[in-house]
């Protein structure tokens, strides 16, 4: 990641990319300028951030990439990549990487201005002579402890400047590796509809779709698709192609891993589709059909299937001391 540089300009910042942008001199006078400021910053941010990402992964400058370089993602993705990680730790991993990159995704999103309350603290209070009270009850603004002896009224500001999401958000975890990747950006967007596609590949033939749930009518401004790893493309292309049938106005595409072959592909056939990484491979292996290093099958690595269980070591929760072979 690019570190931020010193400038003596104090109207001047510098963002995260190193280009500079120009601080506002006065503050904005309504809420609707303050929103398109930040959005305008962001667009640039996020413009300058593909042209470098796609630059680094040898495409072109127009690709809608954001490759993520930050240190304790790449600490993340090698104990994805390590053979000796097991289910329960993987799938954990996979959650911490979705949600860092989830965040990073949603970077283009768009705010609208709302009304809220917050509580600032309580008036006086005074004694209620109800000592038979065993439950709390609420009366307006005035509320009784439950040891029925005090009776507080809660002060609250109404503030107009909170800022809410405005686009609907899908989740489009393909099965079934895509699943571990769900929970993470429901944290990110707890309101989000969850429509799951299952798709299986052939080696050597066009993938299969044998499961989904997308409904008849999109009522969904922003999809969001959940894979994590993509390597010939050919599922990501069919997912995006459905999506794009479907009618959804954005797709956005989280993956951990991507080939460059396969990258190359899906920015070729589908150029308005941003995608968001956590590395690049440089090579597929043609027998498996998987990225090289990689991180493996990332379906089977989920769900228990890679040969390593998490219970197989008795010696696990002994001190290094007190087991048997020597660990060096």
């Amino acid at each position: 990641m690019a570190t931020t540089e010193t400038t003596t300009d104090p109207m001047a910042s510098t963002t995260n990319d190193g280009t500079m942008s120009e601080l506002p001199a006065v503050a904005a006078e309504n809420d609707d300028s303050v929103h398109e400021n930040n959005k305008n910053t962001t667009k640039s941010i996020t413009c300058s951030n593909s042209q470098r990402a796609a630059a680094q992964a040898g495409l072109l400058p127009t690709a809608k990439i954001h490759i993520s370089g930050h240190p304790v993602l790449a600490h993340k993705l090698t104990i994805l990549r390590s053979s000796t990680t097991k289910s329960g730790t993987f799938r954990a991993v996979l959650r911490e990487v979705t949600y860092h990159l989830g965040y990073e995704a949603s970077s283009r999103l768009t705010t609208r201005p709302v009304a809220i309350t917050v509580p600032v603290g309580n008036s006086s209070s005074h004694h209620h002579n109800n000592h038979n009270s065993k439950t709390n009850t609420t009366k307006g603004n005035l509320t009784t402890s439950s040891s029925g002896h005090a009776l507080v009224e809660q002060q609250h500001l109404e503030w107009p400047h909170g800022q809410k999401l405005k686009e609907k958000i899908a989740l489009i975890p393909i099965l079934r590796s895509g699943l571990g990747m769900v929970d993470a950006m429901l944290e990110l967007f707890p309101n989000a509809a969850i429509h799951h596609i299952g798709m299986y590949k052939v080696l050597g033939h066009n993938p299969v779709q044998y499961f989904n749930r997308l409904p008849r009518k999109c009522s969904s401004d922003v999809a969001f698709v959940l894979d994590p790893v993509i390597q010939t493309s050919s599922t990501i292309m069919s997912v995006i192609s459905i999506l794009k049938k479907w009618g959804v106005a954005e797709i956005n595409v989280l993956s951990v891993l991507a080939s460059r072959t396969g990258l190359q592909q899906v920015v070729e056939a589908h150029p308005d589709v941003y995608i968001t990484l956590g590395s690049i491979d440089d090579h597929i292996d043609e027998a498996s059909g998987l990225i090289m290093p990689g991180l493996g099958d990332a379906g089977d690595r989920q769900f228990g299937l890679s040969g390593l269980f998490d219970d197989d070591d008795d010696e696990a929760l002994l001190h290094p001391s007190k087991r048997k072979r020597t660990m060096d």
